[in-house]
């Protein structure tokens, strides 16, 4: 069933249940079962592209109409041919229910433009504490633009106002939680142990280090690309059940340590004792320690939300408070010094094809200094600088550019090539090579656990 939800103590529809029961009606009207999966699939990618459109209507009573209107819209135009070449077979009841769509679709719009004419909204600009990174880039045309939910906060670190503890520690815990000196709160209901954390640090210039460590040294930060909902009372229950399904969805395959929700809860998921399965192939390094493949050194701390190019920051003020206070705790209770936290789109690498930016979640709009820490974007990059990776056509269609410190370790290399008196592509070979032996190194050294 397409659904409907309940809440303690009382039953409401879920919103978009008039689209759904549409989108049932049709796709029952389909006999051929894979003509079926992929109207429904298109149709749900269609809902949520005119959803994150919605999201910009400032003037909340249009915007609620405007999600009421359109709960048929993913119906539009899929009388038209089959994905797979055939047409659709719909009964006349489907065509019917489609036909009702469109209309409903076509009278949204008009509302929508004699809103707009009359000015009876209008987009409002942000506070000068709000304005986005210098380093974003303008986005292509063809994206949507950023929601206006989600403000930025100031991208310098966040003022201390009162009497600040001097130290975090634990002051309380529960069954299912804990609280600290410093207001943070985590959750751990959902927290599990994970396979015990287990690593080795790489040098420069001996290689592999031969002594084992088990403390964590970083931070990742993430986005967990999961579906967002609106960020408005009426949507409360759905917030919700999409928070507790990413919870559990996290949790079965132990993904982060910590994920924090869009009403800035913090919970931790996998133990800081285990490993988190969040980093996958990565390279980051500081001074002479280099670090591969970052699930078992560094802590991953993933935010509920959408990345979608970094255009505009994707948390909710609440999330940005949790995350801070998060980030402070885990650095002072390891120890872990500003330069290795990261996050993962800086880190990310395709380790067949020497290439960063295998994953770009936060591959810019990190709001790095307002969480007390180095512009990491400024910083050359490890993967590049030390390895000789490059980068694709796929990481330029979404950024543009590389960020700043892709540049600065193209720049290493070509002096590094210079002082040698060897090309450029040969010094990147050799480090590729380098990079090559050290991953087979940890392979085997993963084998014989």
């Amino acid at each position: 069933m397409l659904g409907s939800s309940t809440s303690s103590g009382s039953r409401r529809p879920r919103a978009g249940t008039d689209w759904v029961d549409s989108l049932d009606a049709v796709s029952r009207g389909i006999r051929d079962p894979v003509a079926k999966l992929r109207f429904i699939r298109a149709s749900l990618a269609r809902y949520q592209r005119i959803d994150r459109w919605l999201r910009i209507v400032p003037y909340g009573p249009l915007r609620r109409a405007l999600y009421r209107w359109l709960h048929l819209e993913g119906l539009q135009g899929l009388l038209g041919p089959h994905p797979m070449g055939a047409p659709f077979s719909l009964d006349r009841s489907a065509r019917n229910v489609i036909l009702v769509g469109r209309a409903s679709l076509i009278f949204a719009a008009t509302v929508t433009f004699a809103a707009i004419g009359l000015g009876i909204y209008r987009f409002r600009p942000a506070p000068a504490s709000a304005a986005a990174p210098a380093h974003a880039a303008v986005p292509p045309a063809t994206t949507p633009p950023p929601s206006s939910l989600l403000p930025a906060p100031p991208t310098t670190a966040m003022p201390r106002a009162g009497v600040a503890p001097d130290g975090i520690w634990l002051v309380e815990q529960g069954s299912d939680w804990e609280q600290y000196s410093s207001g943070l709160r985590i959750e751990t209901s959902y927290a599990i142990a994970g396979d015990p954390r287990r690593y080795r640090v790489f040098s420069r210039d001996l290689g592999v280090n031969d002594a084992w460590q088990q403390e964590p040294v970083g931070l990742v930060f993430h986005t967990s690309e999961s579906d967002i909902w609106p960020l408005e009372a009426e949507f409360n229950e759905n917030l919700r059940e999409s928070s507790h399904r990413l919870l559990k969805y996290v949790r079965r395959n132990k993904l982060y340590n910590y994920l924090i929700d869009r009403f800035g809860r913090v919970y931790r998921v996998v133990d800081e004792r285990s490993k988190a399965n969040h980093a996958g192939f990565s390279v980051w390094a500081n001074g002479d320690d280099v670090y591969l493949n970052l699930n078992n050194a560094f802590l991953g701390v993933s935010f509920e939300t959408r990345w979608e190019g970094g255009r505009a920051l994707p948390i909710t003020e609440a999330q940005f408070a949790a995350g801070r206070s998060l980030a402070d705790y885990l650095r002072q209770r390891y120890r872990i010094v500003p330069e290795m936290c990261v996050a993962h789109g800086l880190a990310s690498v395709n380790p067949k094809k020497h290439l960063i930016g295998h994953h770009l979640d936060w591959a810019r709009g990190f709001p790095f200094e307002a969480f007390g820490l180095p512009n990491q974007y400024r910083r050359p990059a490890p993967a590049v600088a030390l390895f000789g990776f490059g980068y694709d056509d796929e990481l330029i269609k979404v950024l543009g550019e590389p960020w700043e410190g892709v540049s600065a370790a193209e720049k290493a290399l070509a002096r590094a090539a210079e002082e040698q008196g060897r090309p450029v592509d040969e010094i990147r070979k050799q480090r590729q090579d380098l990079y090559d032996r050290w991953i087979q190194e940890l392979s085997r050294e993963d084998a014989s656990r």
